[in-house]
């Protein structure tokens, strides 16, 4: 290893001091375009190291952001955004927010929303479309049974941060296991048994918070198999160990057949929807920020390891951490400060991802180990952190149907992001040490 420098993480510093600094001062973290603050970056690392050439230093970016990992991300975000803009217009998020409202008892109502809101998040891979779909149905529930309303949404947000971080079309999903380079169905099982406690404990604690509550959905609940299809075919195709381009191509095809059958998706829309969505604001069109965004990180990773900025971090890490289990604790400590500070679950583990992938070789910790914590880390703090999207989206859906909420308001029902830091740190400090197991292409 050569010898670190400190001065080659000043991009990522500048990045981090513009985005933060843009956020305070006009009161709005989203006030910046991540990827502005990123080619700022860019252009600090390019006028670093002036003892190099500069053709050299794109020779690093270049080499960088061509990454057979990056690009496989890159294409498996396009494909995602696809599926889930097919199937969004074919009518399959409708159909199963309505079929898991139809079939939960009205006795765990608050309990349910968080079942619901797991299903649906894992079926969609996106918190804030769960958010988005179960919000105004969280604040009914609330003024029908006199359940606090920061209570309903803070179940919807817990549900629907537990398919964010599990889903197999999840964007952070996709960077994960794309930077750590394993399977997302190794990663599932890896995630699944570190989380599965702290989901348990969640669903106890919302049945006795809310026990012996009742309500009743006036609107119309009609849902269509046929329309959730899509969904479930995705998922049992991805865990059985089914390559994901094919279970999304699949997805995208089956989403398809089902709108044109049903009458969802007019023939001369197919195209559109798979690119847009049904509303114009989603599908393959939805990813181009983050898939941008990924190949502009993955250019500033690559000139601040030339310059010894990741070996400098290594250095740091073997001054403090000696074992394979502080190792992880360290990749866990990373995720987490990088999430609270870019506000974005994906965008902290496309520039976490690289640092945290030498640090597992360098203690021996399996791909799917290290790509499970870096997911499960950034959910943390995505669902706690009040200027994120997730608790923004959860007040706006609900102060559009009238009910006023903070941020703050729903910190003390977030009940799965924080058991899901605490299973993690107990699963890293008292489970046997994975084995290790070579990365798959």
């Amino acid at each position: 290893m050569k010898k670190g420098n400190a001065w080659a993480l000043l991009p990522i510093g500048v990045f981090l001091v513009v985005f933060i600094g843009s956020g305070i001062l006009f009161q709005d973290f989203y006030a910046m375009p991540a990827i502005v603050g990123f080619l700022i970056a860019l252009v600090v690392a390019f006028l670093q190291n002036p003892k190099r050439k500069f053709d050299e230093k794109l020779q690093s970016v270049t080499e960088s952001m061509g990454d057979a990992n990056v690009m496989i991300m890159c294409l498996v975000f396009v494909l995602a955004g696809g599926f889930s803009g097919a199937v969004q217009a074919a009518g399959g998020v409708d159909s199963t927010v309505n079929f898991g409202l139809s079939i939960m008892p009205p006795a765990v109502a608050v309990a349910g929303l968080f079942v619901i809101g797991c299903f649906i998040s894992t079926a969609m891979g996106t918190s804030v479309g769960t958010i988005a779909a179960l919000t105004p149905i969280a604040v009914g529930i609330s003024e029908k049974t006199g359940m606090a309303g920061a209570l309903c949404i803070g179940a919807v947000v817990s549900g629907a941060m537990f398919g964010d971080n599990l889903s197999v079309i999840s964007d952070t999903t996709i960077a994960a296991t794309r930077t750590q380079g394993c399977d997302m169905n190794d990663k599932f099982r890896e995630n699944f048994k570190i989380v599965l406690p702290a989901a348990i404990i969640t669903l106890v604690l919302f049945l006795v918070i809310a026990s012996g509550s009742q309500y009743s959905v006036s609107d119309d609940l009609s849902y269509n198999v046929f329309k959730i299809l899509p969904y479930l075919v995705v998922l049992v195709g991805a865990l059985a160990g089914m390559n994901v381009f094919l279970v999304l191509v699949l997805g995208i095809i089956l989403s398809v057949i089902v709108g044109v059958s049903t009458g969802s998706i007019a023939w001369n829309q197919i195209f559109t929807v798979i690119f847009q969505g049904p509303d114009g604001a989603g599908g393959i069109k939805n990813m181009y920020d983050i898939t941008v965004i990924s190949i502009v990180v993955a250019g500033i990773i690559g000139l601040v390891k030339a310059n010894g900025g990741i070996d400098f971090i290594l250095e740091g890490i073997k001054k403090h951490v000696h074992t394979n289990r502080g190792a992880q604790l360290g990749i866990a400590l990373l995720s987490s400060l990088v999430d609270i500070s870019t506000a974005n679950n994906t965008i902290a583990i496309v520039m976490a991802g690289p640092i945290a992938r030498d640090i597992s070789q360098e203690y021996g910790i399996s791909p799917r180990r290290t790509a499970s914590l870096l997911d499960i880390y950034t959910s943390v703090w995505q669902g706690l952190i009040p200027y994120g999207a997730q608790l923004l989206y959860a007040c706006a859906g609900a102060a559009a149907v009238g009910l006023t909420l903070t941020p703050l308001d729903l910190l003390p029902y977030l009940f799965y992001p924080i058991l899901m830091g605490i299973s993690g740190i107990v699963f890293i400090l008292f489970s046997g040490r994975p084995k290790k197991e070579k990365p798959s292409a």
